[in-house]
């Protein structure tokens, strides 16, 4: 007997020693994550404020989209029309804009109204003198937040800025005795147990506020009695170590409350947002109601799913808080009786997602991961959120297109389907407006814009072109009125002969500089980097913006070497701009809690090419855009200033399509991740979501010119030789641009011909002498 109680004496023992340290762990544990979450406020990120002006195409803009996105609510009248909402009538739109902060385009509350005369804003005038201003902003739109890790969305507040009435809604429906018990409610837990009893299935749930939050907080959703035994081990230490103020504050931010796409919604801030596109502390107890009714099933219950199971399931806890003392009845009817009024949410398409990643590879260059994550920062982007909801949709669409035209390409696999990407700038400033760096980003968060390198073929080419047009040392090696010669051609390498050839497989003789790129002719163009030395190629592509590694050999000329689609879109930009390279820049500001500016961007320029030779380059790309590889562009009424460039690598396995206008330049890029065949051109490929793209931001009407800058000298030439063509000429002669002093010295028709005139001889001898 006495053997057998130090047995039980020391089983008791050990037992309560593993207890103790179970207990110690958890505590532990508790502490870590309660405390570094309660405080961490993450860092928001915003769109750059879109602006209305007369003139601005409304229809295009998506105005009534643009206020809705915002939270701004149709009113049915404009009679005193409250912030934050908008009266639409025939010809005209009123609305009380909200007053926000930026860092450098503050805005004060205005009420305006916007005349509309067909598809355009006529007029805007400020109320209520009813005068005409030149601009408006809209708010910038919230785009994604910094916290940790997951694809999550939440605005963290404090106690004090949750109206009371959402936190008795909460405790109404989850938890009406959260005042008094320590953490486990076992008079739930029993009335629970005899409810799931009698419906003979799980129909209620026992556990505490504090117990949802520890199981948010620390454990798997899994249903097993280890796991309950210890959420409410751990409950129970939650209620030790903090007061119910701490709890609770901790809930209503923590707390799952549905999805905007695949990005997680979690707490009360940020569901305001969504539900009802306003802040907390704006909530009615109607709206406080609705929020606290589909904790419960955040997906199930969404009264954008199922609005008449929304609406009477938040009737049900408006009864609890009026049984329950937290409302009177006259609160009770008036809400019961409230409209559901809904924020209009357009789905996510993951469409910001790639650039948020990108910015926020940017901004770790800066900041620590920490200060990200906690300090709450303001972080103002360049992203036009309107071109990033086409571009998203362009390349969906556009990549769909492909597979229904090519059966053969389409994978049941996510991880192998046909990908793209799409990048846009801003030439002038170097601003990133757009980046879709994949089709599906919760696939696959590898951007392919900036992360990828693949062989960009033909869209190289022109970078060989810009090496012979400018003007070094002796003067340019080619004008745009040269001809190139298109015969075989066999090259010296390491691995032996290399002959080039055409797409074709043919030769053309004599072509044009014009003909050689708009026809994307390989033989020429490699006999030109030749002739100018690939070393001075690799230069130019450097100057441009083109960062990666680039080999001085001769097959450079064809795009052999890999790039990245951002890259390209930096080189090209460089041309739109006249030569001039800016610095791709994806933040405009930084600022702190307290409003304090930590970084404003500064814009940084250099120039790196001539601006006579960049027009050319530009004109010779507008040719490809008109009459080239390009030219089905134009197929769909597309009008206005482009300049392009196609580019399909061998085997039809990366198809890229890169084009400017004068305001923005864009690079599509389609293909696989593990290269194999697309199985078309990048005509039939990239060039339809380029155009897309183009065509959806524009109207179908690209405004604007590329200015041709004033030493660039015109003169009609015989395409035929590229002379100079005068009276008489038997050709039909084409305009052509020239650098200062590059015009060419033969004629047509030329002066020692039979039969020309003595005084045509001597004038043509004279031009030649004096040229």
């Amino acid at each position: 007997m006495l053997r057998l109680g130090w047995l039980v004496l020391a089983i008791a023992f050990a037992a309560g020693f593993a207890g103790s340290v179970m207990v110690i762990g958890l505590d532990r544990q508790v502490r870590e994550r309660f405390d570094g979450t309660r405080f961490r406020v993450p860092s928001r990120v915003y769109s750059a404020p879109a602006i209305l002006y007369p003139g601005l195409e409304w229809e295009q803009f998506g105005l009534r989209n643009a206020l809705q996105r915002l939270g701004y609510r149709e009113a049915p009248s404009a009679k005193g029309l409250p912030r934050g909402q908008y009266a639409w009538s025939r010809g005209r739109v009123r609305v009380h804009l909200r007053a926000f902060d930026h860092p450098a385009r503050p805005e004060a509350a205005r009420d305006i109204e916007i005349l509309l005369r067909g598809s355009r804003i006529a007029d805007i005038r400020e109320l209520p003198r009813g005068r005409s201003v030149g601009a408006v902003l809209l708010e910038p739109e919230s785009i994604g937040a910094y916290y940790g890790p997951a694809r999550e969305q939440r605005e963290l507040l404090r106690l004090e800025d949750v109206p009371r009435h959402m936190i008795d809604a909460v405790l109404a429906v989850e938890d009406q005795r959260f005042d008094t018990h320590r953490g486990i409610d076992f008079r739930r837990i029993g009335g629970a147990l005899l409810a799931n009893l009698r419906a003979g299935r799980v129909a209620q749930g026992g556990s505490t506020l504090t117990q949802q939050l520890v199981k948010n907080f620390f454990l798997t959703p899994e249903r097993t009695l280890r796991r309950k035994l210890r959420e409410a081990a751990m409950a129970l230490i939650v209620e030790a170590r903090y007061d119910k103020d701490a709890i609770l504050e901790a809930y209503l931010n923590e707390i799952y409350l549905g999805q905007r796409g695949s990005t997680a919604v979690h707490g009360v801030g940020e569901a305001a947002r969504l539900y009802f596109g306003k802040e907390a502390k704006r909530l009615t107890v109607a709206e406080a109601g609705l929020i606290a009714a589909i904790i419960q099933s955040p997906n199930g219950i969404s009264p954008y799913r199922d609005e008449e199971r929304a609406v009477a399931r938040r009737n049900l806890v408006l009864e609890l808080m009026r049984d329950q003392g937290r409302i009177d009845d006259e609160t009770f009817e008036s809400a019961k009786a409230e409209r559901l009024r809904l924020a209009t949410v357009t789905p996510d398409r993951g469409d910001a997602r790639y650039f948020l990643d990108l910015l926020h590879r940017q901004l770790t260059e800066v900041y620590t991961g920490e200060q990200l994550t906690e300090e709450g920062l303001r972080i103002y982007s360049t992203l036009d959120r309107r071109l990033q909801r086409i571009a998203a949709t362009s390349l969906s669409e556009g990549l769909a297109e492909i597979e229904k035209r090519r059966p053969s390409v389409k994978e049941e696999d996510p991880a192998r389907r046909l990908q793209g990407c799409i990048v846009v700038l801003r030439p002038q400033t170097g601003e990133l407006l757009a980046l879709v760096g994949g089709r599906d980003y919760g696939v696959s968060q590898f951007d392919r814009c900036s992360q990828a390198r693949r062989q960009p073929g033909s869209v190289f080419k022109p970078f060989v072109y810009i090496a012979a047009l400018e003007p070094r040392g002796g003067g340019p090696r080619i004008t745009l009125a040269s001809l190139l010669d298109d015969s075989p051609l066999s090259v010296d390498t390491r691995e032996g002969k290399w002959r080039p050839r055409n797409f074709d497989g043919k030769f053309n003789g004599p072509v044009s500089v014009r003909e050689a790129l708009e026809r994307s002719l390989n033989v020429p163009t490699v006999r030109l980097a030749i002739d100018v030395g690939p070393r001075q190629v690799v230069d130019v592509a450097r100057r441009l913006g083109i960062e990666s590694r680039l080999p001085a050999v001769p097959s450079l000329a064809l795009g052999t070497a890999e790039v990245s689609p951002l890259e390209l879109a930096r080189a090209y930009a460089t041309l739109a701009s006249g030569g001039v390279r800016p610095e791709t820049q994806a933040i405009e500001d930084v600022v702190d809690r307290a409003g304090t500016v930590l970084a404003r961007r500064e814009l940084h320029f250099e120039r790196v090419l001539d601006a006579g030779t960049a027009f050319l380059a530009t004109s010779l790309l507008e040719g490809v855009a008109t009459r080239g590889t390009a030219a089905a562009l134009r197929s769909g009424g597309l009008r206005g200033p482009i300049a392009a460039k196609t580019g399909t690598t061998d085997h039809e396995r990366d198809l890229w399509f890169v084009g400017f206008t004068p305001d923005l330049v864009a690079v599509v890029w389609v293909g696989f991740d593990e290269p194999r065949s697309v199985g078309m051109s990048s005509s039939q490929g990239a060039l339809p979501i380029w155009r897309r793209f183009v065509e959806e931001s524009s109207g179908g009407r690209v405004r604007g010119v590329f200015p041709r800058p004033a030493e660039i000298e015109r003169a009609e030439i015989a395409p035929s030789s590229g002379a100079i063509a005068l009276r008489g000429c038997p050709e039909e002669p084409r305009p052509e641009y020239f650098l200062p002093g590059t015009l060419p010295s033969t004629f047509c028709p030329d002066g020692d011909a039979p039969g020309a005139p003595e005084i045509h001889r001597r004038f043509l001898r004279w031009l030649r002498d004096n040229l």
